[in-house]
């Protein structure tokens, strides 16, 4: 059997198969509600055959939102959007769907990137004032980012959790915290953004302290059966002498989230300076993963440039991660998970509407609900 298409247990929760479909911002609401572009977006992953869907960055903040037409989950209105979904989701696809949870900090406030992407300032109509550890702008020209106060931490802390509960009003199957790509939480964590004289920064310790007690409020709400992960980016990827966040600060946050529950880590990078080099190539993030994995006892999804259905299956069989997500190629190609189970001699999910189109010499290729 390929191991791509086995079944695997992330905590109480069970995936028919380890395809991943990465959470991937569509920038497409209005005021965080999701709408008829989500409905088709993700109606039409879901179909795809792939063992979890993990919804995109979705803000628990207005504030927290990396442009103005970014989801969110604050508000009645944005849940109530979402159910809809959902709705769809459920009638035609036996798909596990999470939600990836999200606050932007100083890379909050920006157009569209079709747009250009630039930080829109807060005397914009579309800006807003943006927060972050410490008043240090992410990149020269940006408008500088409001540091958090006792009060600002508190809020976002209790922002997350209200999410969180309404995630589980949803019926969502796992919900994933976001601590990379240089949004507020991986903004703690490095000492390039985090330059805090409290509690909060300084020390390893200090700079771990809020997301971590974020990752403990929210697995506080959820109920035994709803697994919560986290995304990493397990390096700055800036220059040694920057002193940025790294590999080795990573297995120790890792390591602290494994004592505090998590169900996995979903292994990314990159994100938080302008001057990152990243050596970009297939699987360029597998070293990370393979480093987080050796040192923790949690499940790893690895991400980046897995394009190939016998690339999957190596990672996979060589022990380097025990999931695989997939993102840009899941929307060049919709279908990948079908064609990586005919390729593998596996069998994939799909509607029953869809059993005419199993190409000649492959009629056993899908199953239904």
């Amino acid at each position: 059997m390929s191991t791509l298409f086995s079944p695997f247990v992330l905590g109480p929760l069970t995936l028919e198969n380890r395809i991943v479909i990465a959470p991937m911002c569509q920038y497409s609401s209005t005021n965080g509600e999701a709408n008829d572009w989500h409905l088709a977006h993700l109606g039409g992953l879901s179909l795809s055959g792939a063992g979890l869907l993990i919804i995109e960055a979705t803000a628990v903040e207005p504030e927290g939102r990396i442009t103005p037409a970014d989801l969110g989950l604050w508000s009645d209105e944005c849940e109530a959007a979402l159910a809809r979904v959902l709705g769809f989701i459920r009638q035609h696809s036996p798909i596990r769907v999470g939600i990836q949870l999200a606050h932007a900090g100083r890379k909050a406030s920006c157009a569209l990137p079709w747009k250009g992407g630039d930080n829109i300032p807060s005397a914009e109509p579309e800006g807003w004032v943006t927060q972050a550890p410490s008043a240090l702008c992410y990149a020269p020209g940006d408008e500088p980012p409001q540091a958090l106060d006792q009060a600002g931490l508190e809020r976002v802390r209790q922002a997350f959790v209200a999410a969180a509960r309404r995630a589980v009003r949803l019926g969502l199957d796992c919900v994933e915290l976001h601590c990379a790509h240089g949004y507020l939480l991986h903004e703690f964590l490095s000492p390039l953004s985090n330059q805090r004289t409290d509690e909060y920064g300084g020390s390893l310790e200090n700079r771990m302290r809020l997301p971590l007690e974020i990752f403990q409020a929210m697995r506080a709400v959820l109920p035994a059966h709803m697994p919560l992960g986290v995304r990493i980016s397990a390096t700055d990827w800036v220059p040694k002498e920057m002193n940025g966040w790294d590999e080795d600060q990573s297995v120790v946050f890792s390591r602290e989230l494994e004592k505090l529950g998590a169900a996995y880590i979903h292994v990314s990078s990159g994100g938080l300076s302008p001057e990152q080099k990243i050596p970009v190539g297939p699987g360029y993030q597998l070293p990370q993963a393979r480093r987080i994995k050796a040192g923790t006892g949690l499940p790893v999804i690895a991400v980046g440039l897995i394009t190939q259905a016998a690339q999957a299956e190596e990672i996979l069989t060589s022990g380097q991660a025990d999931l695989v997500a997939l993102a840009r190629a899941m929307l060049y190609d919709p279908r990948w998970a079908w064609h990586a189970a005919a390729e593998l001699g596996a069998r994939v999910h799909a509607p029953p509407q869809y059993l005419r189109c199993q190409p000649h010499g492959l009629k056993d290729l899908f199953k239904t609900k």
